[in-house]
C-alpha cells in the first residue's frame, strides 16, 4: 500500500463517522442532497486565525488571498476574521467588494490586469499591487482621466525566493513584479506624478514547509524593502511581506511553526531601519488559512476489480479536484490523505485505488491506499479541500457538472 498524507486534525469522529461544525457529514450531505460535495467548517478557519494573531506581532496585519478559495460565502465570513483582501483579478475584486469588504481593505496583484480591472479599482479606491512600468503607466492614464489620486503600490520581484517552496515566485526571471533594481526609480515616478504611494509588496514563493526558511525570508524582505526605500527617497506606508506558509499535505510534511516565524519576525521588526519606523506590516495567506477547513465527499459508485486489483469508482473526480489527483503541478504523485466518512476508525486493511468517474487515466484520487472494505453508496472524504480545489480544477470537463459547496459552522 501507498502512504497518504495526514488527516488535519481539527475534525472529530463519531460513531465512526466524520463529524463538521458539530454534525456528521451525512448531515450536511442531506442539506446538499447530492455528492460530489464541498463542505467547509468555518470554525477550523477561526482556529487558524486565533493561532496567527496568538503568533504575530500585534502590528502585523492579516491579509486572506482570496484565490485560494473564492467562494462568496467564506468570503463574507472572512470580512470580520482578517484585517484585510487580497485579489487577483476583476471577478474577484467584484467579489468581494459585494461581500461588505472596504475598498481600503483590498489590494489587487496579478501579472496581467485589463484596463476595465484597473479602472475598477481606481474607481473604488483599491490598493493597486503595480507589476511593471507598463502597468503603472496605464494605472496613472486611466487615474487621471477619471480625476482621480490612485492608490498604487509596487510589486517587487526579489533576488531570492522561499528555499523549499512549492511555489517559487520570486528570484530571477519572473512574470511577477518588477525587478528589484528598477524599482526605487519607479517610486519616485509615481510619488512625482501624485499619486497615492502606498508601499511594496514582495512575495517570494508559496507552499513553503520549511520555518527557518520562511524566516530568513521575512528577514531579507524586511531588509529589501528598506533598500529600496532608501534608495527611492520615500518611506512605504506599508510592506506586504507575501505569505507562503504551507500545509501538510503528504506522508512527512510537518506542519509550519507559526510560533517561531512570530518570535523571529517581532525580533527582525523591532530594530528595523528609521525609514520602515512608521511602515504597517501585513502577511498574506490562503492556502494556511482555508486548505485544512474544506472535505470533498464524493460517493462509490462501482466496486471493481481488474487484473487482482480493486477499484472503487466514485462521482468526483479531477473536475473538482485536480490538486488532489496530482495534477496540478505536482512533479511525483503522491496521496492526500482521504477516509471512508462512515468508517473512520475501521483498520484500512485493504488496498484500493479510488478513481473519479472521467474517460482518462489521469482522474485518480487515491493510487493504492489502504482503507476499509467499502460497497457503492459508501462515501469518500478527500482532506485538505478548502483551497485550490473546485475553483482552481477544470468544472466543465466532460460535462459533468460543479460540485455543491457549503460553508459551516458560520
Amino acid at each position: 500500500m501507498k502512504p497518504m498524507g495526514p488527516i488535519p486534525p481539527y475534525f472529530e469522529v463519531r460513531a465512526g463517522q466524520l463529524v463538521l461544525a458539530g454534525q456528521p457529514f451525512s448531515h450536511w450531505l442531506a442539506q446538499v442532497e447530492t455528492t460530489p460535495a464541498f463542505i467547509y467548517d468555518m470554525g477550523v478557519v477561526r482556529q487558524k486565525v486565533a493561532a496567527f494573531r496568538a503568533a504575530m506581532p500585534s502590528e502585523v496585519s492579516l491579509h486572506y488571498a482570496v484565490k485560494a478559495n473564492p467562494l462568496p460565502a467564506l468570503i463574507r465570513a472572512m470580512v470580520t476574521e482578517v484585517d484585510a483582501f487580497d485579489v487577483a483579478s476583476g471577478g474577484e475584486l467584484e467579489r468581494v467588494l459585494a461581500a461588505g469588504a472596504a475598498a481600503e481593505q483590498i489590494s489587487f496583484a496579478g501579472p496581467g490586469k485589463r484596463d476595465a480591472a484597473l479602472e475598477a479599482a481606481i474607481r473604488a479606491g483599491v490598493t493597486i499591487n503595480l507589476e511593471s512600468e507598463s502597468e503603472a503607466a496605464r494605472a496613472l492614464s486611466i487615474a487621471a482621466r477619471l480625476g482621480v489620486r490612485p492608490r498604487l503600490a509596487v510589486r517587487v520581484n526579489p533576488d531570492f525566493d522561499i528555499k523549499g517552496s512549492g511555489m517559487r515566485m520570486g528570484g530571477g526571471a519572473k512574470p511577477f513584479g518588477v525587478d528589484a533594481e528598477r524599482v526605487p526609480d519607479l517610486v519616485r515616478q509615481l510619488v512625482d506624478a501624485g499619486a497615492d504611494w502606498r508601499g511594496f509588496h514582495i512575495f517570494a514563493g508559496s507552499q513553503a514547509l520549511d520555518t527557518e526558511a520562511l524566516i530568513a525570508t521575512q528577514q531579507a524582505t524586511v531588509k529589501l524593502a528598506a533598500d529600496l526605500a532608501t534608495q527611492a527617497g520615500v518611506a512605504p506606508p506599508s510592506v506586504n511581506l507575501g505569505g507562503g506558509f504551507g500545509i501538510p499535505y503528504f506522508p512527512g510534511d510537518t506542519p509550519v511553526d507559526v510560533e517561531r516565524i512570530g518570535a523571529a519576525l517581532n525580533a527582525t521588526l523591532a530594530p528595523r531601519p528609521e525609514i520602515l519606523r512608521d511602515t504597517h506590516f501585513h502577511i498574506e495567506l490562503g492556502r494556511w488559512l482555508v486548505g485544512e477547513c474544506g472535505v470533498y465527499l464524493t460517493r462509490i459508485l462501482d466496486r471493481k476489480i481488474s487484473h487482482q486489483e480493486v477499484f472503487l469508482v466514485v462521482d468526483g473526480g479531477l473536475q473538482h479536484q485536480l490538486a488532489a489527483s496530482g495534477n496540478f503541478g505536482t512533479v511525483v504523485r503522491r496521496n492526500y490523505p482521504l477516509a471512508i466518512a462512515s468508517a473512520m476508525d475501521a483498520p484500512g486493511d485493504e488496498e484500493v485505488s479510488v478513481v473519479g468517474c472521467l474517460c482518462t487515466p489521469l482522474d485518480r484520487l487515491g493510487d493504492k491506499v489502504g482503507l476499509p472494505h467499502a460497497e457503492p453508496g459508501d462515501v469518500v472524504a478527500i482532506f485538505l479541500a478548502g483551497a485550490y480545489g473546485a475553483s482552481a480544477s477544470p468544472m466543465d470537463f466532460l460535462g459533468h457538472g460543479p460540485a455543491e459547496e457549503m460553508l459551516v459552522g458560520v
